[in-house]
């Protein structure tokens, strides 16, 4: 597989209105046998067919007419720790950009640096939770798909940012807590059963099931791809519900 640089491009564009102008010429000095009226006529050629593409464009730029707009969605994929939503919305993103679109991955490991006083209280972490959503919302109004993975186990913030976006997608990772706890290769659960970590969702505290995500989806005996794959089919009939014009995302 090869990707063709802008530079490669732009020669090439360069290279075929050389050799189309030069036909030009050519046919024309052909037929009259005059060099200096060919050369001119295309030089003519060049400047009117630049003008008229660029007319041509600047006019196809206003007509609305089999133009959809594509609106941009925000996937708040939610669940226990090592339920695999990290992973999951790393490949959803990476699917979303294949498919030219913009796509942002909001994940809490590369987002808590940016709030470094925030704490992991209910009320601390729901905050920290509507402060991402801000963010979220500012990356759709921009026209960037949002795929968010976060713990975020209230109720209250993930609703919070529903209203607050135009388009939610919730992802709930309901893998059980046995299931993540055999995944864990840091010791955190161990630690969290042990007094030794607070306020552990799955251990210590309760995580609260939406009454109605969008998704619920068990990661316990399915793949990544898998997992990623329904996500994806969501999001394509979303955008098709929006009548925005879009390649199918389905595998």
């Amino acid at each position: 597989m090869y990707t063709e640089s802008k530079s490669r491009s732009f020669l090439k564009a360069l290279s075929w209105r050389f050799w189309a102008t030069l036909t030009t010429t050519s046919l024309v000095f052909l037929f009259i046998g005059e060099l200096e009226v060919a050369l001119s006529i295309g030089v003519i050629e060049v400047v009117l067919k630049m003008l008229i593409y660029f007319l041509h464009e600047r006019t196809w730029d206003k007509i609305k007419f089999g133009r959809r707009e594509i609106k941009p969605c925000v996937v708040w994929i939610t669940g226990l720790s090592r339920s695999g939503k990290s992973t999951i919305a790393e490949k959803v993103t990476e699917e979303l950009k294949t498919k030219g679109l913009k796509a942002e991955h909001l994940d809490g490991r590369n987002i808590r640096h940016l709030f470094p006083e925030t704490g992991f209280t209910k009320k601390e972490v729901n905050e920290h939770i509507k402060r991402v959503g801000f963010l979220a919302k500012k990356l759709e109004e921009q026209n960037v798909f949002v795929v968010a993975s976060f713990l975020s186990p209230y109720k209250e913030s993930r609703e919070f940012v529903r209203e607050l976006v135009d388009n939610f997608v919730e992802v709930y990772i309901s893998t059980p807590v046995d299931v993540c706890a055999k995944r864990d290769t840091s010791g955190i659960f161990e630690a969290a059963k042990k007094g030794k970590v607070q306020n552990f969702p799955g251990i210590n505290i309760n995580y609260e099931v939406s009454d109605n995500p969008e998704l619920t989806i068990d990661t316990t005996d399915i793949s990544t791809e898998a997992a990623s794959s329904i996500i994806l089919k969501e999001i394509n009939k979303i955008i098709n519900n929006s009548n925005g014009a879009f390649r199918s995302l389905k595998k």
